[in-house]
């Protein structure tokens, strides 16, 4: 009798232990690579078709204010991942490849803290988290917590369609037919098909990076011929088709979660890692850069919003109420304390976090945050390279120092002891392109913001990593 007690008391802690992990949300995160704010249909677009992003955000949340953590690649890939602000890292710009920069591996990630959760991780597509990529000398994605991934270092080449640089776990996989996110959702799902298979109790985490709509972008004939006639020219087509075509892709996700039977307790955020790249910004080689930051000002490497406000969807039947529109400001630095909570685990301690969980906007409140979003770009293409976002208002400041493309031990003393000068404030809840500057007819409210700024500025500064020469 006691033995049969025991029995039935393991099989039901067991059902118990399988229950509690199915509960728990699995959770994908689909990242495009220089997509404009205003570029799907569902954001205004009156030309570019996206029928599956329109449906994925009218079954959920489309977020108005949504803001990517810099206005550059490689930064804002690591600020998500991280959820620090990637000056933290010691990642401010951009990494050309086989630069000594890289997100170092005393960093803590997001796949890091969910694997040990218990989640399933997978990453494929784009990286570009490091100089040197698929090389002992730096950390890999798997170093960050990935159980599979499949990657580039930086863009798909030569283009997006045939690429030939892709990596799987560690093993150059050579030249690839197809187009990039074709690809890159394909070796995702199949990853997935075959961890349910393993585990199909297991929750999972999912990182899509595409490398559409950035240079040298290419794209499938039919879907360019499509906009024959809507484009101007055939480079225009081929944008417009490279964002349909990564559209295709994320339709292809929400149709094998469907058929797997996981589409109701999954969270997918689909969002960009910063704005539209300038056309012809560095020549023929951004021909096809039609990407739009309508109504922002400003592109890519700007520290207005069209640099890092962009597109944010999230799509979770089970807990979110489908048809939302909302303006809450969220941040990709909001990831990491919002999937740990679901996960139920903790964001690491000691290290100074600059997101908040933004699993209050689930419910259309405000996330509380304890500290204001703030942007520092050394390298930015406007005046005003340093950016703060605090409720409704945003603030720009100008530096007394010149363009710097990283901090070491050269430029250290320089940059640690700039200043700020030459506030600029705005009211984005009725100025969305940043048009009136309100400095001058509100001096109480500058007063505030420029303190503000300055302390979370200087804050940041002393906190962020310095590299050796």
């Amino acid at each position: 009798m006691r033995s049969l007690f025991v029995l039935l008391l393991g099989a039901v802690l067991s059902s118990l232990s399988v229950q509690a992990r199915e509960e728990r949300p699995n959770i994908v995160v689909v990242l495009c690579d220089d997509l404009g704010y205003g570029d799907l249909a569902c954001y205004g677009h009156p030309k570019i078709k996206t029928p599956h992003l329109d449906r994925l955000a009218g079954g959920g949340i489309r977020f108005t204010d949504f803001y990517s953590t810099a206005p550059v690649c490689s930064p804002s890939r690591v600020g998500l991942l991280t959820g620090r602000s990637p000056n933290r890292a010691g990642v401010y710009d951009w990494i050309p490849g086989g630069r000594s920069v890289h997100m170092r591996v005393s960093e803590v990630t997001i796949p890091q803290l969910l694997k040990k959760a218990g989640y399933a991780t997978c990453m494929s597509g784009k990286w570009h988290c490091n100089g040197k990529f698929n090389s002992p000398q730096q950390p890999q994605p798997d170093a960050a917590g990935f159980d599979h991934w499949f990657a580039t270092q930086n863009n798909a080449s030569p283009s997006h369609e045939n690429p030939r640089n892709f990596v799987r776990n560690g093993t150059s996989v050579g030249p690839l037919k197809g187009f990039s996110c074709q690809l890159v959702m394909d070796e995702a799902l199949t990853w997935l098909k075959g961890q349910r298979a393993k585990d199909a109790g297991q929750p999972f985490f999912l990182y899509v990076a595409f490398h559409e709509p950035h240079e040298p972008v290419a794209s499938p004939k039919k879907m360019v011929d499509a906009y024959e006639g809507l484009a101007k020219n055939i480079d225009q087509a081929h944008y417009f088709a490279n964002v349909t075509n990564l559209d295709a892709a994320v339709g292809k996700l929400m149709k094998a979660l469907k058929t797997l039977e996981l589409d109701q307790n999954t969270l997918v955020v689909f969002t960009s890692d910063n704005g539209p790249e300038t056309l012809l910004r560095y020549g023929r080689g951004s021909r096809r850069s039609f990407g739009s930051p309508k109504p922002l000002r400003g592109m890519k490497l700007w520290t207005t919003d069209a640099g890092f406000r962009v597109a944010g969807i999230m799509h979770w039947p089970a807990r979110i109420q489908a048809g939302q529109v909302l303006r809450h400001p969220v941040s990709a630095l909001d990831f990491l304390p919002t999937f740990c909570a679901l996960a139920g685990t903790k964001p690491p301690e000691g290290l100074a976090l600059d997101g908040a969980s933004f699993l209050p906007v689930l419910d259309n409140k405000p996330i509380p945050r304890k500290k204001p979003l703030v942007w520092v770009y050394y390298n930015a293409l406007n005046k005003r390279r340093v950016a703060m976002r605090d409720g409704k208002w945003k603030v720009l400041a100008k530096l007394d120092i010149g363009k710097q493309r990283t901090v070491n031990t050269q430029n250290e003393a320089q940059i640690k002891g700039a200043t700020l000068s030459d506030f600029q404030v705005f009211d984005l809840s009725s100025d969305i392109d940043e048009s009136e500057d309100l400095s001058s007819s509100h001096p109480e409210k500058l007063a505030e913001l420029k303190q503000r700024l300055e302390t979370h500025y200087r804050e940041l500064v002393n906190g962020s990593h310095v590299w050796g020469n």
